[in-house]
């Protein structure tokens, strides 16, 4: 791995140098099994960090960690709608800078195998497509319908060109490019959308680019996945016999080297479900197996999946469909080799001495963990001020916390003159967010009461209409939450002309397990008592734009109706001590919601639920000083709300179990 770095592309403040395809090369040596780097055999190790789950300032470290473990080369998704999230409106600032991104990992001597979609999968929104396409209802996704390959192919002639002077072949450090992810998976198997892609990756990339395609090791995924001209590889965990696994790649690539493009270092979590680990020692020792293949068999290159998992920060995480929607956690820690927090672990450890069996590797010391500091008990009162403010540490604070956080308070039904200042849409039926073309977040939808309801009715959708999760409020008293796959019905009370409040939160379109049309909001009516509802208002709620332009912290303080109960915002500001490390924010008590710090958008947190406990506030968001806290609560806080920083995460508890939680 030591001295991958020569010749690669200094940061994007320099030119990008050139080279003669001849000077260049990376390709398939079909007679000895085996990838040519300039003409000599080549096997990559390589490691998937994805740019969008890691805060830019981070993006050095755990690069550097990645170079450090003996790793040659990163994989790298690029989530087409993390880019353009409106149809020819495209973002590459900031976080956003995927060039500075790929320019970074060829200052520091990585290589590059690229996976630009269109789609991704990643357990990331709707697998990296844009939910603009679903703007046209019957669009068929990741197939040769004319309306999805009309916005691919505009996409891909912004994105490629973008690429093609970083390919190795061109003095850059990009060495293989993905086209689609896992097609095989999906139901579609339209060979003409993959003869589609092909012919735009080679018009824009050139013939020179070795271009691959990664599936499962089922035969069908297999035989829907692949197509001439494409290089196919497969993906499996260190729980598959190598030997089989392989086996199935050879049965569509009779030669050439064998690759594993997505080794499984841990998994996923889903809400409600026990936190996924994968021990080190499995993971250690599938790796082995296949390096030792490797070495007595053919050339073999393995890329771990995932070396640094990071966070699904605002409203970014996924979901899964295996038999119910499965919506995936903020944290997307993984159990991977780094941390959610970019620290190296025991299993990082344990590859890296069976790396170090195969290959060098590079000479220095592993960077350490980032610092972390548990910045203790942060209160939030419903009063308009607090006494002078004070921070401690966790261990040094009484049972009850010291309050620390000045607080304003207001129920969401409150200030939708605020979120939604264009007012709401009339309509006689609910809408999808899709047809208000609303991506993310919250719309509310509005009606009234046709008649009194003095005994309980039943009020409910029908199954699959409500996505993903309603909180049902009359005249603002909350009265429960209606859920996808769970909670369809409610039983209400109330008087004819009474307001009925739905507030629809979307939980992360789907990204894998089954047609990824995933609509959202009210997809159906509502009834009482079987009887349809109509004349609706719906809201859709801007609260982003709304906190990142100093909202509720710049506004003056506003009386609130109702209790604690329902969705509500508490917001208030505490001192930091001087420092702006890394940290963790516990939700004692609270029930379910959305958090932002100095206007960023950290995700959901539902600690009722599980496994999750604890989200990651990177230190790149604090301020030295005075910190905004914004908490949208949606179900209820509790009598005396405060949040718990802390120096470390709490990842496994879930609704079964009834003890603390634990990491």
């Amino acid at each position: 791995a030591a001295g991958l770095g020569k010749g690669l592309q200094p940061p994007s403040t320099a030119p990008l140098p050139q080279a003669s395809p001849r000077a260049r090369s990376f390709e398939l040596d079909y007679e000895e099994n085996c990838f040519r780097k300039d003409g000599a055999p080549f096997r990559y190790i390589s490691g998937s960090i994805h740019y969008a789950r890691v805060p830019r300032p981070a993006w050095r470290d755990r690069l550097r960690k990645m170079y450090m473990s003996g790793l040659s080369a990163v994989q790298v998704y690029i989530p087409w709608n993390y880019h353009e999230p409106l149809p020819g409106v495209y973002d590459f600032a900031g976080d956003r800078d995927v060039e500075a991104f790929l320019d970074l990992t060829a200052e520091l001597g990585l290589l590059v195998i690229l996976r630009p979609g269109p789609y991704i999968c990643a357990e990331w929104e709707m697998g990296g497509l844009p939910a603009w396409l679903l703007w046209k209802p019957d669009i068929v996704l990741r197939s040769s319908d004319p309306a999805y390959l009309t916005a691919v192919d505009s996409w891909l002639h912004v994105l490629l060109p973008k690429i093609k002077p970083r390919l190795y072949q061109h003095g850059g450090n990009i060495i293989s490019v993905q086209v689609e992810n896992e097609y095989g998976s999906y139901y579609a198997c339209d060979y003409e959308y993959l003869r589609h892609l092909l012919g735009l990756f080679r018009v824009l990339l050139g013939n020179e680019v070795l271009l691959f395609t990664t599936d499962s090791t089922r035969a069908r995924e297999l035989r829907c996945g692949t197509l001439q001209g494409l290089y196919a590889t497969v993906d499996f965990g260190p729980g598959s016999n190598v030997t089989e696994a392989f086996g199935a790649q050879r049965w569509v690539e009779p030669k050439g080297p064998l690759v594993n493009s997505e080794y499984y270092t841990g998994w996923l979590d889903y809400w409600g479900e026990a936190h996924a680990s994968t021990s080190s020692a499995r993971v250690a020792g599938g790796l082995e197996d296949m390096l030792q293949l490797g070495a007595s068999v053919s050339m073999q290159v393995v890329s771990w999946y995932m070396f640094h998992g990071g966070t699904n920060f605002a409203y970014w995480s996924g979901a899964d469909f295996k038999d119910q929607y499965k919506p995936v956690t903020t944290s997307y820690d993984y159990d991977a080799p780094l941390s959610e927090a970019g620290d190296p672990t025991e299993k990082l450890f344990a590859i890296r001495t069976v790396i170090s069996k195969f290959q060098p590797l590079p000479v220095g010391p592993m960077p350490p963990a980032t610092p972390k500091y548990a910045y203790g008990w942060v209160a939030l009162q419903k009063v308009s001020a607090c006494p002078e403010s004070c921070v401690a540490p966790a261990w040094q604070c009484p049972a009850a916390p010291c309050p620390s956080l000045s607080l304003q308070y207001a129920n969401l039904l409150d200030v939708l003159d605020v979120l939604c200042p264009s007012g709401p849409i009339q309509s006689q039926l609910p809408l999808s967010f899709e047809a208000i073309k609303q991506a993310h977040g919250f719309v509310l939808y509005r009606t009234q009461l046709p008649r009194d309801v003095l005994h309980p009715a039943t009020l409910g959708a029908p199954p699959h209409n409500v996505c993903d999760r309603g909180y049902v409020m009359v005249q603002q008293e909350y009265r429960g939450t209606l859920e996808r796959d769970g909670q369809t019905t409610l039983r209400v009370t109330g008087r004819a002309g009474d307001t009925l409040d739905v507030l629809l939160e979307n939980m992360g379109r789907i990204s894998f397990g089954a047609n990824i049309s995933d609509f959202k909001g009210l997809l159906g009516n509502l009834s009482l008592d079987s009887s349809p509802l109509s004349n609706w208002l719906i809201y859709p709620l801007a609260i982003d734009p709304a906190i990142h332009h100093g909202w509720p912290h710049a506004a003056l303080p506003k009386s609130s109706s109702g209790g604690r109960a329902g969705p509500a915002f508490y917001t208030g500001t505490f001192e930091t001590p001087g420092i702006t490390w890394d940290t963790f924010v516990k939700f004692p008590g609270w029930s379910k919601g959305q958090l932002w710090i100095n206007g960023v958008n950290l995700g959901r947190y539902w600690p009722c639920r599980g496994p999750q406990q604890t989200l990651f506030v990177p230190s790149s968001v604090l301020h030295v000083g005075s910190n905004n806290i914004t908490v949208l609560e949606l179900e209820g806080a509790p009598a005396a709300p405060f949040l718990l920083f802390l120096d470390r995460p709490l990842f496994n508890r879930t609704l079964s179990h009834s003890t603390a939680a634990t990491e």
